[in-house]
């Protein structure tokens, strides 16, 4: 599907194509529908962004807890599934494994919410790193990288869904 294509669909059908772009919150795609048309992938990305961005916290922390946490199978969408496959969380060592636990742990009690990091081209060794120093981050601080985390995630579930233009370049 193109973003021409997308920015013709009726609002539920819409919401059906994107609304796992965040994390089970179909509100996102569902506010984004108003910005349309959209002329490229860019500032469709931009009009969801943005409605999370207006969102108010209550919903932006809902968004959050949305996700799973990272190396956890316990309830996860198609799309995450794939996603922390290929950074190799489904390969973590008995070491790794408990360790992404404690510090998930540890950072879900200090945040409120699980720790975000958009995996793709990613190593569990950098994801890893990445979630030791983040749980030294304050609360504003961390609020604000994990909501920019998820508009990275919402990035490349955008790029593998869309479609170049017919006969676009």
């Amino acid at each position: 599907m193109t973003v021409t294509d997308l920015g013709v669909l009726p609002r539920e059908q819409f919401v059906a194509a994107l609304g796992f772009i965040f994390e089970d919150s179909p509100w996102v795609a569902d506010r984004a529908w108003t910005h349309r048309p959209f002329d490229s992938v860019q500032k469709l990305h931009a009009a969801m962004t943005g409605e999370v961005e207006h969102a108010t916290r209550g919903e932006q922390l809902a968004l959050l807890r949305a996700h799973p946490d990272l190396g956890e199978r316990a309830r996860m969408s198609d799309a995450s599934v794939g996603e922390q496959a290929g950074a190799g969380l489904d390969r973590l060592t008995a070491d790794e494994h408990e360790k992404l636990r404690s510090w998930n742990e540890a950072y879900r009690r200090k945040f409120g919410f699980p720790f975000l990091f958009a995996v793709k081209g990613a190593t569990k060794r950098d994801i890893l790193i990445s979630l030791e120093q983040r749980l030294h981050a304050t609360a504003d601080q961390e609020f604000q990288y994990a909501l920019q985390q998820v508009y990275r995630i919402a990035w490349f579930r955008l790029e593998a869904l869309v479609q170049p233009e017919k006969g676009g370049s």
